[in-house]
């Protein structure tokens, strides 16, 4: 197709169609989907800090195996070298931090507020085509687990060339069970390499349905995996859902551009319209006004959505009595349990069975494999209590470190600060708090008011109420302090800044 702007890149669905076709091999622009906030992997997945930061499965979080699962891909099309990955504000730096950390060049989008997968696929595919590319897109969540990429790689390959002909393309899981966790497609007329038309989508099951379906052979789990042009996609959106495509496209068009990331308009992206990809588009397609066909392609390779903590058991290796553990844990006469010490001590499970047990800083599950499913309910009773364990672990990560709330109580909060070679946090001031910082190691250069000065190990310095200031590391080894913070409110949100190197001003 050529050049394709994202003002033109909707306006004629048979051009657009026939230009598909004639294209030949445009790249593959791997898209990872990062907005999600995981509840039913409470309490190790937070509001704040949600399953796909977390190393749920091996030494790597799911956020950075997503990133790695186009690696080695040899099938006949090429994969652009950098990802487009979409997360929300809250989300941008610690996901920012773990691209880096496993060296990889991500151009990041960062959405302005949740609107749902359709919008978030929609601002990645105007980002492919301001790179002046109609490329491929291959659409995964960053928080699932394929345990065969070459598997998944060889699946890819058949839904690409789909694509290019101008479907939109999703890969479904044929069902090893009836599960009431997952949405099913139902299969149409049998097409090339074993894919399918898409008959219709259908949205999670009753239990005796689900054992109705995976019994006739005619439907395949969702995986939430799509494959399609970019340009088709902007088409598909403008067609079904014309308020979403003006909204993202005039967000992208006044969008704030920096090295690492794009930064949609907020005014203008808050007028979309909430929606996910399948209901948006997917049970769209095939009706008598829409020009799009939808493709579904098989794939066997070990896909879990890891969307309870059930799920995170089965994808786990596991013991002789079907015990899984992550983290310091020991059995004793337990069978299919499936214990996490997440922080650091000594989780023993004697005799239990079915059992799903999770240990934090700050709060311990206890639950039965086979009611995993009610802990989103149990999340939304934890928050209707204002309480801080649905939101935010005990230990928060920021762009230039981490606090970890070691106690508080009425009128007062203890903070252990550290701060990484180099970084320093917002010049700021507090309404309703004063502070008192003592070095417990390394070099503190901080800012008071209009002073400023050096502190060492041993030393310490107050900051009064309604005074702006500033902490930043200026030496070689992690600045680490203890804030004791006192006042009316102590809540984060009691922050004004007035200068910030990580963009969080406004």
């Amino acid at each position: 197709m050529g050049k394709v702007t994202a003002a033109a890149a909707a306006t004629d669905v048979e051009t657009i169609l026939q230009d598909s076709v004639e294209t030949d091999f445009p790249p593959l622009v791997q898209v990872i989907l990062a907005g999600g906030s995981g509840t039913r992997l409470w309490p190790v997945s937070r509001e704040q800090f949600p399953k796909q930061l977390i190393d749920v499965i091996g030494n790597q979080t799911l956020l950075q195996a997503t990133m790695g699962r186009m690696a080695g891909f040899d099938g006949a099309w090429d994969v652009a070298a950098d990802p487009v990955i979409v997360c929300g504000t809250e989300h941008y730096f610690a996901t920012y931090e773990q691209a880096r950390e496993i060296g990889v060049n991500a151009r990041i989008v960062v959405e302005p507020a949740r609107r749902d997968t359709a919008p978030a696929l929609t601002l990645a595919a105007l980002s492919a085509c301001a790179q002046d590319e109609d490329a491929i897109l291959v659409a995964m969540p960053a928080d699932h687990s394929i345990a065969n990429l070459a598997a998944l790689h060889h699946a890819l390959d058949i839904a690409a060339t789909h694509a290019h002909d101008g479907a939109i393309v999703t890969l479904g899981v044929p069902p090893e069970r009836p599960d009431t966790g997952f949405g099913y497609i139902r299969l149409g007329d049998a097409l090339r390499d074993g894919a399918h038309r898409i008959e219709r989508f259908v949205e999670k099951p009753a239990a005796e349905l689900a054992a109705q379906y995976v019994a006739s052979g005619n439907y395949w789990w969702n995986s939430g995996i799509f494959v399609v042009r970019a340009s088709v996609w902007l088409a598909i959106i403008e067609q079904f859902q014309p308020d979403m495509h003006a909204a993202c496209v005039d967000a992208c068009r006044d969008a704030k551009k920096t090295d690492e990331c794009i930064m949609p308009n907020a005014d203008e992206f808050l007028r979309s319209p909430s929606d996910s990809i399948d209901y948006a588009v997917m049970e769209q397609l095939g009706k008598p006004d829409s020009a799009f066909s939808g493709v579904v392609v098989p794939l066997e390779a070990g896909w879990s959505d890891l969307g309870s903590w059930d799920a995170v058991w089965q994808a786990m290796e596991k013991d002789d009595c079907g015990n899984a553990a992550s983290g310091r844990v020991l059995f004793e006469g337990a069978t299919a349990t499936y214990a996490r010490s997440q922080g650091g001590r000594l989780l023993a499970c004697v005799g239990t069975s079915n059992m799903i047990v999770i240990e934090t800083d700050d709060a311990v599950l206890v639950a039965d494999r086979s009611h995993v499913q009610d802990i989103k309910g149990l999340v939304s009773r934890i928050r209707a209590e204002n309480s801080p364990e649905a939101d935010a672990h005990r230990k928060v990560r920021r762009p230039w470190g981490f606090y970890d709330s070691i106690d508080h109580g009425e009128r007062f909060q203890v903070k252990r600060i550290v701060v990484m070679p180099g970084g320093r946090l917002s010049l700021q001031m507090h309404h309703h708090r004063a502070e008192h910082w003592v070095v417990v190691c390394g070099t503190a250069l901080v800012t008071r008011g209009e002073e400023q000065f050096l502190l060492g190990e041993n030393e310490s310095t107050y900051i009064p109420l309604g005074v702006r200031h500033r902490l930043e590391n200026p030496g070689r080894v992690p600045l680490q302090i203890i804030e004791v913070q006192s006042g009316t409110y102590l809540g984060e949100d009691d922050i004004v800044r007035f200068d910030d190197q990580y963009g969080r001003c406004g």
